[in-house]
């Protein structure tokens, strides 16, 4: 079955080029698993949660097969998935993401945390940083614009799905390196420091390459508000 339900999604995001495509949900199935591993968690449903977790994107499928979670639904009934099943993998998905998390919507199971906990923390770290560039760049976004000012202020949900990211370095600061705060297992915030740090150090490195003093103080500011 999850052979099946895996060919199902790669035809549906194989030619995705945002970062949100089956390369993304390999790494997150298998960062997921050794979560679910570690947490004593049930794999089956974490492993069709990950899988699914992307078909129905609002950013890919757009606001109401986002809603509905339209193909999510259809791949699980293809399949007569029990109905208990179908209920918990529903519910992790509809309650996952950055977006969701803005509106105070958290996953309330352990296997919701943890497919939410890896699908962020395939947003940062290394694997972030090329994300962050591909998908900017799928907009006609440029990596850095030293000339423009740092941005300040939390976005709400709305703002925040509505704002259009200037260039990718902004997008650490409005998102990336605040997802390491929010991850839920004990797994996922290990590995979330680990990549925050990484990030951290591109970032300080980029800003002294490129002279871009402003830049650098802001991110010395920012990470100290942060804790």
């Amino acid at each position: 079955m999850f052979e099946d339900v895996r060919n199902k999604v790669s035809g549906l995001l194989g030619d995705d080029a945002s970062g949100h495509g089956m390369d993304h949900i390999e790494r997150v199935y298998r960062l997921a698993m050794q979560f679910a591993e570690r947490e004593r968690a049930d794999k089956n449903i974490v492993a069709l949660a990950v899988l699914l977790h992307e078909v129905d994107d609002y950013k890919l499928f757009g606001e109401e097969s986002a809603k509905n979670l339209t193909n999510a639904h259809r791949i699980l009934d293809s399949y007569e998935t029990n109905d208990e099943t179908k209920s918990k993998v529903i519910e992790i998905i509809r309650t996952m993401g950055y977006n969701k998390s803005l509106e105070g919507v958290r996953p309330n199971t352990l296997e919701g945390m943890i497919v939410s906990d890896a699908d962020m923390c395939d947003a940062i770290g290394a694997i972030g940083i090329l994300r962050a560039h591909a998908y900017n760049a799928s907009k006609g976004n440029e990596f850095f614009v030293r000339t423009l000012g740092p941005e300040s202020g939390v976005k709400s949900a709305s703002v925040y799905r509505s704002a259009k990211t200037s260039h990718s370095v902004q997008h650490f600061f409005d998102k990336l390196l605040n997802i390491p705060s929010m991850l839920m297992t004990e797994a996922g915030k290990q590995e979330g420091e680990k990549r925050k740090k990484i990030m951290n150090d591109f970032l300080m490195e980029l800003f002294r390459e490129e002279d871009a003093v402003i830049w650098a103080e802001y991110l010395r500011e920012f990470n100290n508000d942060s804790f």
